[in-house]
């Protein structure tokens, strides 16, 4: 796939960035009811939150939660004003977006999660790592300008296929499943439920420990606008202590809270259980140490935005992506 369509994709969230953020300035404003962005077969624990209503009642307004198929949707949903926060956006969307100029800041790593985000490539289709120059003329089927991308590049790049060659079809994983199941495309890489009915079909084509092993990380983020940042510190600081909390409360109890969660997720209770086994949920302190906002995150962010650069896909980096990272919120948390 020639590098203008996969930058076609990648600039449609720009386009929308660019046209509203002369709006977001402004007056603060009151607030009767915020709109966060998640995802649908991600069985994270502040969705138990949602499922009792402990979000409205502790945020003092009502939430709506709104399903997003990628996290570049959610960042032109942010840019449009319709989402204030973003729960588990990809990183990658979050650097595309902040180097496009859309003014948001990354307050909390949501979830790590290696082995919940991969590519299957089709039995039949006889590929492997070892002969994976075939996927070369081939059609693979993948979110465009998400970590899933982003991990699927760094594969090629590290087995050797020139990725100009591949044809990538962008598809949201639920779309990639079905066209794997099909046999319209030799490869699909996905994430959450869809990766799960994908391997149904074939056999990934890097394991999560070989792409850790050669320096692919992935995990994804709490962020927010500026604006609503700004103006409402105090409802960013209570949605992370409200996840927080929920995040302890699964790991001391997780049978209980599965249900709940599995249900709000839109899986069977098994299917949740085996993702929310691959998912790891780094604590408050864990977040503010150098292991994650304390460092590694701000060198990762420039490791991912330079090898877009390379990959001609973004024109330049920032600077220093250090500004578009705020730990004062998760330093309130207890």
């Amino acid at each position: 796939m020639k590098r203008n369509i996969w930058r076609k994709h990648l600039v449609a969230a720009s386009a929308a960035i660019a046209a509203v953020c002369a709006l977001s300035t402004g007056p603060a404003r009151a607030l009767d009811e915020i709109t966060v962005a998640y995802f649908l077969e991600w069985p994270s624990p502040n969705l138990m939150a949602k499922a009792d209503g402990s979000f409205d009642e502790k945020m003092g307004m009502k939430v709506n939660w709104r399903a997003f198929g990628n996290g570049n949707e959610m960042s032109a949903a942010m840019a449009s004003g319709d989402v204030q926060i973003a729960y588990s956006q990809g990183l990658v969307p979050f650097v595309v977006a902040v180097t496009k100029g859309l003014p948001l800041k990354l307050v909390s790593s949501a979830v790590s999660y290696a082995a919940n985000d991969n590519c299957v490539v089709r039995d039949d289709a006889g590929i492997t790592q070892a002969n994976a120059g075939d996927l070369e003329g081939k059609k693979v089927a993948t979110p465009i300008g998400n970590v899933t991308h982003y991990k699927l590049l760094r594969t090629l790049d590290h087995l050797g296929v020139d990725p100009s060659k591949v044809t990538l079809l962008q598809m949201n994983p639920p779309e990639g499943a079905a066209a794997l199941a099909r046999g319209d495309v030799v490869m699909a890489c996905g994430f959450g439920g869809a990766l799960q009915r994908m391997k149904e079909y074939g056999k990934v084509l890097m394991t999560a420990e070989e792409q850790e092993a050669i320096g692919i990380r992935v995990f994804d983020i709490v962020s927010v606008t500026e604006q609503f940042a700004s103006e409402h510190p105090d409802l960013v600081t209570r949605f992370l202590q409200i996840t927080e909390d929920t995040n302890r409360a699964f790991k001391e109890d997780p049978e209980t809270h599965l249900p709940a969660i599995a249900k709000e997720s839109g899986q069977d209770l098994e299917t949740a259980r085996n993702m929310v086994d691959l998912f790891v949920f780094p604590t408050r302190d864990e977040q503010l140490s150098d292991a994650w906002m304390g460092g590694t995150v701000q060198e990762f962010i420039n490791e991912v935005a330079a090898f877009y650069v390379e990959q001609g896909q973004l024109d330049e980096a920032l600077d220093d992506y250090g500004p578009t990272i705020d730990t004062s919120f998760m330093e309130q948390v207890q």
